[in-house]
């Protein structure tokens, strides 16, 4: 069996810090909001995998027909040796685009979580023995060192996420991904795409409750880490289509005037009755508008594939 080898960039007690800066910040700006990744504790990212499986939640069904039925073109195209996917998880999803590439060594799998990586690797090595694994604990947000790996090599970032992100925030992002690239590399997107209002509501707000359930996780997280005490029954879960920024919104809404008290900050966070904490963005994008943001962070879009039902997207695209 090849090695896997695993590489921690991120120091021990970082994913703390973040939270509780993240908090601090989040909760006491004019509008109150909260970065999504806290939603993935393993309560948190169990919900989220069985709201994957609900009628409503179409994205993830999405990708995995193009990855079904594309992976074959994808690394015909690509000619990939190394695959790097950012956001890894799991790995579920990427092990169609392993399957179809017979000339890949080296996988790179980037994610925040050690017993995710740990796992995703075992099941890839036990699927395909002859791969290199070497799985990165870091935060690909806050810049990546990448370790040398022979090329071609495809960076992938799945599942939309891209979508989680401010506009001034995915520039970043898209600029720091173009650094790593050399000549022959290229990216791999997942982008939602614009829809009919009706069908995205409903996959941010589901009949059986399972995506009210995760967003108030981050409630749940917030108590357990940093000693707070808010009431998830205090607070009901929103999704709202925003049509002039072409993204969903997911937010908690306080029921009552109330008083949280936070001790690891040291903070208490006033909320009114109605007011409303932000808790995710998730864009959906044109094929236009993915071109030109490829475009302004030097990244040239070359290929573009849909669902049947065109519904979600994979683009491919080159440096410049």
């Amino acid at each position: 069996m090849s090695p896997f080898l695993l590489t921690r960039t991120l120091p021990e007690d970082a994913t703390g810090a973040a939270l509780r800066a993240d908090v601090r910040h989040g909760l006491t700006s004019a509008s109150k909001s909260l970065p999504p990744k806290w939603f993935y504790d393993a309560r948190g990212s169990a919900l989220f995998e069985e709201i994957t499986t609900l009628p409503e939640y179409y994205p993830t069904r999405a990708e995995r027909e193009i990855l079904v039925t594309r992976a074959a073109e994808i690394a015909e195209v690509t000619g990939v040796r190394t695959l790097i996917e950012l956001g890894s998880g799991s790995s579920e999803k990427t092990r169609h685009l392993i399957d179809a590439m017979p000339s890949l060594h080296t996988y790179v799998p980037v994610d925040v979580s050690e017993s995710a990586l740990t796992g995703a690797a075992n099941t890839l090595l036990a699927r395909r023995p002859s791969l290199d694994v070497h799985a990165l604990i870091a935060d690909f947000t806050r810049g990546l060192a990448l370790p040398g790996t022979p090329g071609p090599r495809l960076v992938a970032f799945l599942g939309g996420t891209i979508g989680n992100l401010l506009p001034t925030e995915r520039t970043a992002f898209l600029s720091s991904v173009r650094d790593l690239l050399a000549p022959g590399d290229a990216l791999l997107l997942g982008t939602d795409l614009v829809k009919d209002e009706s069908v995205l509501v409903s996959a941010y707000d589901d009949a059986a409750g399972v995506t009210a359930s995760f967003n108030k996780n981050v409630l749940a997280v917030m108590n357990r880490e940093l000693e707070a005490d808010f009431d998830p029954d205090a607070f009901e879960h929103v999704a709202v289509w925003d049509r002039e920024r072409e993204w969903i919104e997911m937010r908690l809404r306080s029921t009552a005037d109330q008083t949280v008290k936070i001790p690891a900050l040291d903070l208490a966070v006033d909320f009114a009755a109605g007011e409303e904490m932000r808790t995710e963005i998730s864009a959906k994008f044109r094929q236009d508008g993915v071109r030109a943001e490829l475009a302004a962070s030097g990244l040239d879009l070359t290929h573009w594939w849909t669902d049947e039902r065109g519904r979600f997207a994979l683009s491919l695209s080159a440096p410049v």
